[in-house]
C-alpha cells in the first residue's frame, strides 16, 4: 500500500487503493446528494457500475487513487478532501479534530486556504476554517445553493453579497443564502473566518 507521503504523480503511477479518510463512504454519499446527483448520476459520470459507486459508500470497495481523483474531479472538490491525518484515539474518530488532522478542502490560487473543522460531512452541516491572505482577492462572483454564515475571527475583510459592499470587522458575522457573493482582503493582516454551510459542499 502506498505511503499518502508519496506525490500525486506516483500514487496515480502506483494506480493502488489507498487508505482514505475512515468517513470516505459517507463523505462520498453526502456530497454526491448535495449535489443532487442519484447512484445512477454518478456512476454514469465516473463510467462505473451502480453497484460499485454503491460498495465504496459503504466502505465495501476501496477505491484506487486515480479513482479519487475522478470523483474528485466529477464532484469538483480536491482531492485533498479524501484524506486527513488519523485521529489522536479511536474514541476521537468523528468526535474531535485536532488542529494538526485538519484536511485541507481547498487551496486558491486568489489567496484563501480553507480546511474541514467537521470531523467528516456526514452532518446537515459542514464548518470550515478560512484564511484570506492579506492582498487577496476573489474577482468574480460565486454562487451556492447553500445557506452560510460566517463568523470573522480576526483581522478584516470586505464582502459584496449581490453586489452591495460591506466591511466586516473581528467579531462580525454575515449570512449568505444562495447569493452572489465576492470578497477582498486589502489589509496588512490576514483574515481568518469560521464558515458553517449547509447543506455540504466540500
Amino acid at each position: 500500500m502506498p505511503e499518502l507521503t508519496l506525490g500525486v504523480e506516483e500514487l496515480l503511477e502506483a494506480n493502488e487503493p489507498v487508505d482514505a479518510d475512515a468517513t470516505l463512504g459517507a463523505d462520498l454519499r453526502a456530497l454526491r446528494k448535495a449535489r443532487g446527483m442519484t447512484l445512477e448520476d454518478l456512476a454514469q459520470a465516473l463510467d462505473r457500475s451502480v453497484g460499485w459507486i454503491s460498495q465504496v459508500e459503504r466502505d465495501i470497495s476501496t477505491p484506487r487513487i486515480r479513482d479519487l481523483q475522478q470523483i474528485a474531479r466529477v464532484l469538483d472538490v480536491p482531492l485533498s478532501l479524501f484524506f486527513g491525518s488519523p485521529a489522536a484515539t479511536e474514541e476521537e474518530r468523528g468526535i474531535i479534530v485536532r488542529a494538526n488532522a485538519r484536511r485541507v478542502v481547498g487551496v486558491d490560487d486568489s489567496g484563501l486556504m480553507e480546511t474541514l473543522l467537521s470531523p467528516d460531512l456526514t452532518d446537515d452541516f459542514e464548518v470550515v476554517h478560512s484564511t484570506f491572505r492579506p492582498g487577496s482577492r476573489r474577482e468574480e462572483n460565486v454562487r451556492r445553493d447553500t445557506q452560510e454564515l460566517a463568523y470573522l475571527v480576526s483581522g478584516r475583510l470586505d464582502v459584496w453579497i449581490d453586489d452591495r459592499p460591506f466591511a466586516i470587522d473581528a467579531g462580525d458575522s454575515f449570512r449568505i443564502r444562495g447569493q452572489n457573493y465576492r470578497w477582498s482582503n486589502p489589509y496588512d493582516q490576514p483574515a481568518i473566518a469560521v464558515w458553517i454551510i449547509s447543506p455540504p459542499v466540500y
